[in-house]
C-alpha cells in the first residue's frame, strides 16, 4: 500500500472491530468465550489503529494535496471523519470491556474535538461548493453525524466519573453531540432517500455504504439510553426510552432493506471487494448493540435472542471481509 493512495476510510475497520468487541462483551452472559474473543478483539483493534495512523498522518505531510483532493470529494471526504469515530469507539473498548478509565479518557478526549472538527468542516466543504449532482450523495453522509452521536458512547459512562463544573462541561458535550448527530442524520436521511428513488443504483464499489444507515439508528438507541440512564437531573425516564425503542424498530425495517438491496446486487449487479466492505460490519455492530440495550432495559427476550442471532452474522461479515482485506492487502 502506497502512502499516496492511503485511503480514509480504513479507519472504518478499526471502527467495525470495536463495534464486535463490545457486543461480544455483551453477549459474554449467553456465551463466556465472548468474553475473552472480546478482550482479544482490543488488543488487536489497537495495534490496528496505531499500524494505520502512521500512514494517515504520512499522508498529510508527504502528499497534502492528495489527501485535500479527497476531502473535497463529496464521498470521499465524509471517510475522514472515521479516524475520530474509531478513536471514540477504542475509547468504549477500554471503558467497558477491561474497565481502564485512563486509556478510555485518552481516547475520549482526543476523539472528541476531532469528531466536533470534522462535522463541521465537511458540511461546511459541501455547503459552500459549486454545487452536488444528487447522484454523489450516499449514506457515506451519515458518517460526520454518526460521529456525533457516538460521542456519548462513552461519554455517558465517564461524566458520570465527574462531578461539579466538570460534570456540566461532560453534560453539555455528550447533549449537544447527540441532538445534533441525531437532527444531522434525519435531514442527510431525506437526501438519501430522494438520492435513492431518484436515480439508478449506487455503483457497485460501493454498495455496501446502503448498510451504513443502520449506525445512526444503532448507535442512537445506544448512547441515548446511556446518557438518560447517567443523567440525573432527567426524572422522568420512560419516554426518552420509549423513544429509543420505536427508533430501534425503524431499524429492523432497515436492516431488511439492506439484505434485500445487497441481495439485489450480487444477483443481478455486482458486488466486487473493497474497503467499503468495512460499511457491512459497524453499522450491524452498533445495531447489535442497540438490540441487546433495548432488549435488556425492557426485559423483552425475544429481542435479546433476535440480536445475538444477529451477532453471529456481524462475527461472520467480520471474519470474510478481515481476511478479503489482508488478502488484498497482501497482493497489494
Amino acid at each position: 500500500m502506497r502512502i499516496k493512495d492511503f485511503a480514509p476510510s480504513w479507519f472504518a475497520s478499526v471502527m467495525g472491530t470495536g463495534a464486535l468487541a463490545l457486543v461480544s462483551k455483551a453477549y459474554s452472559g449467553k456465551l463466556p468465550l465472548l468474553g475473552s474473543f472480546a478482550e482479544f478483539l482490543v488488543y488487536l483493534n489497537t495495534v490496528l489503529f496505531f499500524s494505520l495512523l502512521a500512514p494517515w498522518i504520512l499522508r498529510w505531510l508527504k502528499y497534502r494535496e492528495d489527501a485535500l483532493r479527497d476531502l473535497h470529494h463529496p464521498v470521499l471526504g465524509n471517510f475522514y471523519g472515521t479516524i475520530a469515530i474509531a478513536m471514540l469507539i477504542l475509547s468504549a473498548d477500554y471503558l467497558m470491556i477491561f474497565e481502564n478509565t485512563t486509556i478510555a479518557w485518552a481516547f475520549w478526549l482526543a476523539g472528541v474535538p476531532l469528531t466536533v472538527f470534522f462535522a463541521f468542516l465537511i458540511p461546511y466543504l459541501f455547503f459552500t461548493c459549486e454545487g452536488i449532482d444528487t447522484k454523489a450523495i450516499t449514506p457515506a453522509w451519515f458518517i460526520p453525524p454518526v460521529g456525533l452521536i457516538v460521542i456519548p458512547i462513552s461519554g455517558a459512562k465517564l461524566m458520570t466519573l465527574t462531578g461539579g463544573t466538570a460534570r456540566e462541561i461532560m453534560a453539555f458535550i455528550n447533549f449537544f453531540a447527540w441532538g445534533s448527530g441525531f437532527f444531522l442524520y434525519l435531514a442527510l436521511f431525506a437526501l438519501v432517500m430522494l438520492r435513492f428513488i431518484r436515480h439508478e443504483p449506487m455503483p457497485c464499489g460501493i454498495a455496501p455504504s446502503i448498510w451504513i444507515n443502520l449506525g445512526p439508528i444503532g448507535a442512537g438507541t445506544s448512547t441515548l439510553y446511556a446518557l438518560v440512564k447517567a443523567s440525573d437531573f432527567i426524572a422522568v425516564k420512560e419516554p426518552f426510552l420509549a423513544f429509543g425503542l420505536l427508533f430501534w424498530g425503524f431499524g429492523v425495517w432497515w436492516l431488511v432493506m439492506a439484505i434485500l438491496m445487497t441481495l439485489h446486487y450480487i444477483r443481478r449487479l455486482n458486488l466486487p471487494y473493497s474497503l467499503a466492505w468495512w460499511a457491512f460490519i459497524f453499522p450491524l455492530g452498533a445495531y447489535v448493540s442497540a438490540t441487546f440495550n433495548v432488549g435488556t432495559t425492557f426485559g423483552i427476550n425475544a429481542i435479546v435472542n433476535f440480536g445475538f442471532v444477529l451477532y453471529w452474522l456481524l462475527l461472520a461479515i467480520w471474519l470474510v471481509t478481515g481476511i478479503k482485506t489482508v488478502k488484498h492487502f497482501l497482493l497489494g
